[in-house]
């Protein structure tokens, strides 16, 4: 790989890294609906539950769990293909 394209390399990956960042979802700490009205659709007829920390509310955490194990795959990927890379070369 030439010296010249690897500038470009790393300014792809960056670019690359801040759009995936940028659908990362915020935690921001507001509240949908007052707290009694919350209360009484949780607890439907049954007995009182308690609110776990970061109770989300039933929100589906599959695709995220998918997401972050494909790109440790090719971090992993690429870390082992630097080191492989790097063995052959003599400095």
């Amino acid at each position: 790989m030439s010296v010249a394209r690897r500038p470009l390399l790393t300014a792809t990956a960056a670019g690359t890294l801040l759009g995936a960042l940028w659908f990362v979802p915020s935690a921001n700490a507001t509240v949908e609906r007052p707290p009694a009205q919350a209360q009484e659709t949780r607890s439907s007829g049954s007995a009182q539950q308690d609110l776990a920390l970061a109770d989300t509310g039933g929100v589906d955490t599959t695709p995220y769990l998918v997401g972050g194990a494909a790109f440790l795959g090719v971090g992993t990927g690429l870390v082992a293909f630097a080191v492989r890379r790097g063995a052959h070369t003599a400095w």
